[in-house]
């Protein structure tokens, strides 16, 4: 089918402008000698991603090891308000207050700011939301370490929020600090989940991808058909079976475990590539989802937080890289 000339003028100047865009968004980069995380800042004007759905904080681009990317493109659609055009390890809030606000009311999504509910619709991660107040963010970057500070001051919703990410010196480390201190009126309560979108090298998603955890999973998945096609519980483990082609995912609930914080401990390798990481978190799992798709396999764990008025809360995950023996 031949394209009209000027549907491919406009498919044409849409790129131009979506690389300049991302060549003009702020940037920096970390290393600690094993590792080399590459960052885009946050910025309400320029930055790579200024959507409602993930805190815009701790954005990792690209993370190198022993001459392995763990982190990049997965997604071939971009815009910055995309709700999913984001990369890296990123975390993402439930809403506070979305439920109580009338349409044209304010709430809050730690990471981003204060929001717009413009109807009646239930709360959407897949939807933009208007943003109304976006805080203040500071950036400051010590030897291995990056810490992203944004301050927020709104009626009834205020607070610090420091997320600080920290490559260890003596080994494949990367430890992310979580800090939010609650300085309005009304509590913040949320589950948080880290996305986890992982591109190891090149390699689509395929057999030899394994989600290793400490405990015997039980996968409820959205679709079981899709699934158990694509993938299986072998004891403590879930295996890819089968090549992934385009549009093909897969989603599903894992249970298990226990309301420990010693079971908030996976490890998602890819043995094709011979390189894995081992993920902790030092707070009980609430939920544990498993996403993949033809780039991209997410462990999606999720804790839950609350920080009254005055109160502060703090949560910690550690990300250990590792190569596989042949």
């Amino acid at each position: 089918m031949k394209i009209p000339a000027f549907i491919l003028a406009l498919l044409v100047a849409h790129c131009a402008v979506a690389q300049s865009d991302t060549a003009n968004c702020p940037r920096t980069d970390l290393s600690n000698g094993p590792l080399h995380a590459r960052f885009y800042l946050p910025d309400p004007v320029k930055g790579f991603y200024r959507s409602t759905r993930f805190d815009w904080s701790g954005v990792i681009y690209a993370l190198d090891y022993k001459g392995h990317s763990l982190f990049g493109k997965w997604n071939s659609r971009y815009d910055p308000t995309l709700n999913d055009a984001i990369m890296g390890p990123v975390e993402s809030f439930t809403p506070t207050g979305y439920d109580q606000a009338r349409p044209g009311g304010a709430f809050l999504e730690p990471g981003v700011g204060i929001l717009t509910r413009p109807d009646t619709a239930r709360y959407s991660p897949f939807r933009y939301y208007p943003i109304v107040n976006t805080g203040y963010w500071n950036i400051t970057k010590a030897p291995g370490a990056i810490a992203f500070r944004q301050d927020l001051n709104a009626a009834g919703y205020s607070y610090v929020y420091i997320k600080t990410i920290t490559l260890d010196a003596n080994n494949a480390s990367m430890t992310i600090t979580h800090t939010l201190k609650n300085t309005g009126a009304q509590a913040i309560e949320s589950d948080i989940y880290n996305h986890n979108f992982f591109v190891f090298d090149t390699l689509d998603t395929g057999p030899g991808r394994v989600l290793k955890l400490r405990w015997t999973p039980v996968a409820t998945p959205s679709d079981p058909a899709m699934f158990d096609t694509l993938a299986a519980v072998q004891g403590d483990s879930i295996i890819i079976k089968e090549p992934f082609a385009p549009r093909r995912s897969f989603y599903t609930i894992l249970t298990g475990y226990r309301n420990d914080a010693a079971d908030y401990d996976l490890r998602l390798e890819e043995r094709r590539g011979k390189i894995g990481v081992r993920i902790r978190g030092d707070r009980p799992l609430v939920k544990l989802a498993y996403w993949a798709s033809l780039k991209t396999a997410c462990p999606e764990p999720f804790i839950h937080i609350k920080a009254g008025p005055g109160e502060t809360t703090t949560w910690v995950l550690t990300y250990d890289f590792y190569t596989l023996n042949p």
